[in-house]
Protein backbone atom coordinates (compact mmCIF):
# COMPACT_ATOMS: atom_id res chain seq x y z
CA UNK A 1 0.00 0.00 0.00
CA UNK A 2 1.64 3.07 -1.12
CA UNK A 3 1.73 6.25 0.97
CA UNK A 4 0.64 9.50 -0.68
CA UNK A 5 1.02 13.07 0.86
CA UNK A 6 -2.11 15.42 0.42
CA UNK A 7 -1.34 18.92 0.13
CA UNK A 8 -3.20 20.39 -2.59
CA UNK A 9 -6.29 18.99 -2.58
CA UNK A 10 -9.54 20.28 -4.70
CA UNK A 11 -13.00 19.36 -3.72
CA UNK A 12 -15.48 18.57 -7.10
CA UNK A 13 -18.99 17.73 -7.67
CA UNK A 14 -22.21 19.01 -8.17
CA UNK A 15 -24.27 22.37 -6.76
CA UNK A 16 -25.48 21.10 -3.44
CA UNK A 17 -23.17 17.95 -3.34
CA UNK A 18 -21.55 19.39 0.23
CA UNK A 19 -18.09 20.83 -1.08
CA UNK A 20 -18.06 23.37 0.86
CA UNK A 21 -19.12 21.50 4.35
CA UNK A 22 -16.79 18.63 3.04
CA UNK A 23 -13.51 21.18 2.49
CA UNK A 24 -14.50 22.89 6.12
CA UNK A 25 -14.07 19.55 7.54
CA UNK A 26 -11.00 18.50 5.74
CA UNK A 27 -9.48 22.22 6.17
CA UNK A 28 -9.95 21.59 10.33
CA UNK A 29 -8.26 17.81 9.88
CA UNK A 30 -5.57 18.96 8.46
CA UNK A 31 -4.99 22.97 8.92
CA UNK A 32 -4.56 23.15 5.39
CA UNK A 33 -5.22 26.58 3.76
CA UNK A 34 -9.32 26.67 2.44
CA UNK A 35 -10.34 28.51 -0.33
CA UNK A 36 -14.30 28.69 -1.85
CA UNK A 37 -14.55 29.65 -5.10
CA UNK A 38 -17.75 31.41 -4.85
CA UNK A 39 -15.72 33.54 -2.55
CA UNK A 40 -13.75 34.42 -5.00
CA UNK A 41 -15.70 34.92 -7.90
CA UNK A 42 -18.72 36.64 -6.07
CA UNK A 43 -19.03 40.06 -4.57
CA UNK A 44 -21.44 40.20 -1.63
CA UNK A 45 -23.55 42.77 -4.01
CA UNK A 46 -24.28 39.73 -6.04
CA UNK A 47 -22.14 41.34 -9.09
CA UNK A 48 -18.68 38.96 -9.89
CA UNK A 49 -15.39 39.91 -10.92
CA UNK A 50 -14.50 39.29 -14.82
CA UNK A 51 -13.15 35.93 -15.92
CA UNK A 52 -9.83 37.62 -16.17
CA UNK A 53 -9.53 38.74 -12.50
CA UNK A 54 -11.00 35.45 -11.75
CA UNK A 55 -8.33 33.43 -13.47
CA UNK A 56 -5.68 35.60 -11.93
CA UNK A 57 -6.74 35.01 -8.65
CA UNK A 58 -7.15 30.97 -9.14
CA UNK A 59 -3.46 31.17 -10.60
CA UNK A 60 -1.99 32.76 -6.94
CA UNK A 61 -4.04 30.26 -5.32
CA UNK A 62 -2.83 27.27 -7.05
CA UNK A 63 0.83 28.55 -6.91
CA UNK A 64 0.43 28.48 -3.09
CA UNK A 65 2.54 25.36 -1.46
CA UNK A 66 -0.85 24.04 -0.14
CA UNK A 67 -4.71 24.46 0.07
CA UNK A 68 -8.08 22.87 -0.34
CA UNK A 69 -9.92 24.90 -3.33
CA UNK A 70 -13.73 23.62 -3.64
CA UNK A 71 -16.30 24.87 -6.24
CA UNK A 72 -17.16 23.87 -9.46
CA UNK A 73 -16.29 25.90 -12.26
CA UNK A 74 -16.31 23.71 -14.77
CA UNK A 75 -13.77 25.58 -17.22
CA UNK A 76 -11.28 25.56 -14.73
CA UNK A 77 -11.54 21.99 -13.84
CA UNK A 78 -8.43 21.12 -15.93
CA UNK A 79 -6.51 23.98 -14.32
CA UNK A 80 -7.25 23.22 -10.74
CA UNK A 81 -6.65 18.92 -11.50
CA UNK A 82 -3.17 19.79 -12.45
CA UNK A 83 -2.46 21.43 -10.30
CA UNK A 84 -3.47 19.21 -7.19
CA UNK A 85 -2.23 15.81 -5.83
CA UNK A 86 -5.25 15.11 -4.38
CA UNK A 87 -9.07 15.10 -5.71
CA UNK A 88 -12.30 14.63 -3.53
CA UNK A 89 -14.92 13.97 -6.10
CA UNK A 90 -18.42 13.80 -4.56
CA UNK A 91 -20.19 11.62 -6.96
CA UNK A 92 -23.84 12.19 -5.20
CA UNK A 93 -27.30 11.53 -6.83
CA UNK A 94 -29.23 14.40 -8.96
CA UNK A 95 -31.51 13.69 -6.03
CA UNK A 96 -29.15 14.64 -3.10
CA UNK A 97 -27.82 17.63 -5.16
CA UNK A 98 -31.02 19.34 -4.97
CA UNK A 99 -32.43 18.62 -1.68
CA UNK A 100 -28.67 19.85 -0.84
CA UNK A 101 -29.28 23.34 -2.93
CA UNK A 102 -33.04 23.73 -1.76
CA UNK A 103 -32.11 23.11 1.67
CA UNK A 104 -29.28 25.88 1.81
CA UNK A 105 -32.09 28.41 0.88
CA UNK A 106 -32.01 30.93 3.85
CA UNK A 107 -29.39 29.96 5.21
CA UNK A 108 -26.07 32.25 6.26
CA UNK A 109 -22.94 30.34 4.77
CA UNK A 110 -19.25 30.81 4.64
CA UNK A 111 -18.60 29.68 1.41
CA UNK A 112 -20.58 32.55 -0.45
CA UNK A 113 -20.74 36.55 0.53
CA UNK A 114 -24.65 36.58 0.78
CA UNK A 115 -27.71 34.16 1.72
CA UNK A 116 -29.76 32.82 -1.03
CA UNK A 117 -33.47 33.49 -0.79
CA UNK A 118 -34.65 32.16 -3.12
CA UNK A 119 -34.04 28.81 -5.33
CA UNK A 120 -32.06 29.62 -8.29
CA UNK A 121 -33.35 28.42 -11.15
CA UNK A 122 -30.06 28.33 -12.98
CA UNK A 123 -28.85 26.29 -10.29
CA UNK A 124 -31.70 24.24 -10.45
CA UNK A 125 -30.32 23.77 -14.23
CA UNK A 126 -26.82 22.91 -13.52
CA UNK A 127 -27.88 19.95 -10.78
CA UNK A 128 -30.32 18.44 -13.55
CA UNK A 129 -27.27 18.62 -15.88
CA UNK A 130 -24.15 17.87 -13.96
CA UNK A 131 -24.65 13.80 -14.62
CA UNK A 132 -24.40 14.65 -18.59
CA UNK A 133 -22.95 17.95 -19.20
CA UNK A 134 -19.70 17.96 -15.89
CA UNK A 135 -19.49 14.57 -14.79
CA UNK A 136 -18.29 12.84 -18.20
CA UNK A 137 -15.91 15.76 -18.53
CA UNK A 138 -14.25 15.48 -14.26
CA UNK A 139 -14.13 11.14 -15.53
CA UNK A 140 -12.01 12.35 -18.33
CA UNK A 141 -9.72 14.20 -16.70
CA UNK A 142 -9.20 11.88 -14.22
CA UNK A 143 -8.32 9.33 -16.60
CA UNK A 144 -6.36 11.83 -18.74
CA UNK A 145 -3.77 13.07 -15.04
CA UNK A 146 -3.79 9.28 -13.61
CA UNK A 147 -1.18 10.35 -11.31
CA UNK A 148 -3.34 12.25 -9.23
CA UNK A 149 -4.83 11.02 -6.19
CA UNK A 150 -8.49 10.60 -6.71
CA UNK A 151 -11.16 9.42 -3.99
CA UNK A 152 -14.53 9.33 -4.53
CA UNK A 153 -17.59 8.77 -2.44
CA UNK A 154 -21.15 7.79 -3.74
CA UNK A 155 -22.75 8.94 -0.39
CA UNK A 156 -22.32 11.44 2.03
CA UNK A 157 -22.65 8.39 4.52
CA UNK A 158 -18.92 7.31 3.19
CA UNK A 159 -17.68 10.67 3.56
CA UNK A 160 -18.44 10.82 6.52
CA UNK A 161 -17.17 8.32 7.82
CA UNK A 162 -13.98 9.00 5.54
CA UNK A 163 -13.46 12.35 7.75
CA UNK A 164 -14.55 9.96 10.97
CA UNK A 165 -11.60 8.04 10.18
CA UNK A 166 -9.16 11.85 10.43
CA UNK A 167 -10.98 12.78 13.73
CA UNK A 168 -8.24 11.37 15.68
CA UNK A 169 -5.89 13.18 13.68
CA UNK A 170 -7.11 17.05 14.73
CA UNK A 171 -4.29 17.55 17.38
CA UNK A 172 -1.39 15.46 16.11
CA UNK A 173 1.27 16.67 13.85
CA UNK A 174 0.97 13.62 10.94
CA UNK A 175 -2.09 11.70 10.55
CA UNK A 176 -2.33 8.02 8.53
CA UNK A 177 -5.83 7.58 6.92
CA UNK A 178 -6.38 4.38 4.82
CA UNK A 179 -8.95 5.48 1.76
CA UNK A 180 -9.34 2.51 -0.63
CA UNK A 181 -6.07 0.51 -1.45
CA UNK A 182 -3.67 3.92 -0.40
CA UNK A 183 -2.91 5.50 2.64
CA UNK A 184 -2.94 9.61 2.82
CA UNK A 185 -1.03 11.27 5.19
CA UNK A 186 -2.02 14.57 6.48
CA UNK A 187 0.40 16.83 7.71
CA UNK A 188 -1.07 19.26 10.40
CA UNK A 189 -0.08 22.92 8.86
CA UNK A 190 -0.95 26.18 10.52
CA UNK A 191 -3.34 28.26 8.58
CA UNK A 192 -1.98 30.52 6.45
CA UNK A 193 -4.64 32.36 4.16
Amino acid sequence: MGKTIMKKVVVLGCSGSGKSTFSVQLHKATGLPLYHLDNVWWRPDRTHITREEFDEKLDELLARDSWIIDGDYSRTYEKRVLACDTVIFLDYGEDVCMRGIMERVGKERGDIPWTENELDPELVKLVREFETENKPVLLALFKKYPDRNVITFHTREEAERWHTGLAGCFDEKVCICPSGRRQYVYIRQTDTR
